[in-house]
């Protein structure tokens, strides 16, 4: 919506034209939210539950978006802005491991991919919005957008009353009988016999078990092995990547880029970032839908690839734009930002919290999500504060841009390890080595011995007493 809004008149001549320090500060100040606030997010989220965590960063979202439509001036602005990013992580680091957690395993990746390309689907609505206010001859051009950010999360709390928990919290809580209940309705159709339901729940039972014992997760303990710092330096690495693309000068600085290459009109620019989003909902939600199907370190290898060919090709092409004034120059600049969107989406936007749910064990999975979530988010507070600053510099900042597109692709070459086609408790000792495999196959031997004991009646679920009868664990992939 910012985006839009530095193409709405009214919105400018308010804050007196902001440019540079005063523009970064404006769009530093929602991810700066979230830095704040994510120490906070992995307890709310692993304590109360998901869809606690959920509901609280709605709150906060709605009291936001009232604040920043009622804005007086600059600082009440930037206070609206700040409320918002502190509230965005509560609701995402909850919402990516519900999905994750509450899926059918043979839907879990396209539906985590699926999560995040919904994110175009508020792109859209808010340049939509913009487009169509911003030529109202008052500050209601820019006022409307911004009350109008409360609806999602209007949308949230009034409707996640009716969303079911994380089997998996539920399961760690004690609160075996209920998570048995959502994995019938929602796993097997309301089928109490179903073998598949319980060897899916025997499986995460009999992993958190393991997990909980051998883990108190307080954060020392969290970091005290060699496979544990692993997955949080990747992790941290991948929260950079996905804000140090490049995407953050289409997201947030696409007026002065076209101002760039010698597009003026208000109005095309607002045309074009509703256009780019419109692209970027309908190449996501391909990818998402067909991405799953191929190895994540491979489309993670070909995604940072394609990024450095467009962002280099878009470097010359822009230097080539203002040592002549090119006209063709200028178009290829614009072509190359609706090529850079699938380029982005196809790992960094699709695949990332699939990545990641996967890439974390349960008992870790909060704080890991949490953990991206802070560098990204310190990545986008830089960013936001540097780029509209650098970006005078025109395509000699781009540079930057292009030598760190190279190092990702050495360090998704060499450090991303591959996570497809695995449940998640398969996925949970993925770097333990000959213990983790000791321990998978502890788990499958209990898993076997209670297959043996399917028909001995019924038992209380919370003691972890269901039979598997035909099914080894590893069939639920």
């Amino acid at each position: 919506m910012l985006n839009g809004l530095q193409a709405v008149t009214s919105w400018l001549d308010f804050y007196s034209h902001p440019r540079s320090a005063l523009l970064g500060l404006m769009t530093a100040m929602y991810p700066l939210g979230g830095v704040v606030a994510l120490p906070f997010v992995a307890s709310v989220t692993d304590n109360f539950g998901r869809r606690c965590s959920i509901l609280f960063g709605s709150i906060l979202m709605i009291f936001g978006g009232v604040v920043q439509g009622a804005a007086q001036n600059f600082a009440m602005f930037l206070i609206a802005r700040f409320i918002l990013g502190s509230g965005v992580v509560f609701a995402i680091v909850a919402a990516s491991s519900l999905v994750g957690e509450l899926s059918h395993p043979k839907e879990r990746a396209t539906m985590t991919c699926l999560f995040h390309s919904c994110y175009y689907i508020g792109t859209i609505t808010a340049a939509g919005v913009t487009l169509g206010t911003f030529a109202m001859p008052n500050n209601w051009a820019w006022r409307i957008p911004s009350f109008l950010q409360v609806v999602p999360s209007l949308l949230q709390v009034s409707f996640i009353w009716f969303l079911p928990e994380s089997p998996r919290w539920l399961i760690s809580k004690g609160r075996g009988a209920e998570a048995h209940a959502i994995l019938v309705k929602y796993h097997a159709e309301g089928d109490e016999r179903s073998e598949f339901v319980k060897a899916e729940y025997t499986q995460i039972k009999k992993t958190l078990e393991v997990e909980l014992k051998n883990t108190k997760a307080s954060w020392k303990k969290v970091l005290s092995t060699p496979g544990m710092r692993k997955r949080f330096i990747i992790g941290s690495f991948l929260g950079l990547f996905t804000q140090w693309s490049g995407n953050e000068l289409i997201g947030y600085l696409l007026s002065p880029i076209l101002d760039n290459i010698g597009i003026h009109d208000n109005r095309t620019k607002n045309i074009v970032n509703l256009s780019n989003s419109c692209w970027g909902l309908v190449n996501a939600t391909f990818l998402a839908l067909t991405v799953t199907r191929f190895l994540r370190h491979r489309v993670f290898l070909v995604c940072t690839i394609s990024l450095l060919v467009v962002f280099t090709a878009w470097t010359v092409a822009t230097e080539e734009y203002q040592r002549t004034k090119s006209k063709a120059s200028s178009q290829a600049v614009l072509a190359l930002i609706f090529l850079y969107n699938p380029a982005y989406n196809m790992g960094f936007h699709t695949l990332t919290y699939t990545f990641l749910v996967e890439l974390f064990p349960f008992h870790v999975r909060a704080k890991g999500i949490t953990i991206f979530q802070w560098w990204s988010r310190a990545a986008g507070f830089v960013n936001q504060f540097v780029n509209p600053i650098g970006i005078n510099a025109g395509w000699k900042y781009y540079i930057i841009y292009c030598v760190w597109l190279a190092f990702q692709v050495g360090f998704v070459y060499f450090m991303f390890p591959e996570t497809s086609n695995r449940t998640l408790e398969e996925l949970t000792f993925m770097y333990e080595g000959d213990r983790g495999r000791e321990v998978v196959r502890q788990i499958g031997e209990e898993i076997q011995h209670e297959q043996g004991h399917a028909d001995a009646g019924a038992r209380d679920l919370d003691s972890g007493g269901l039979g598997i009868a035909g099914e080894k664990p590893n069939t639920i992939c």
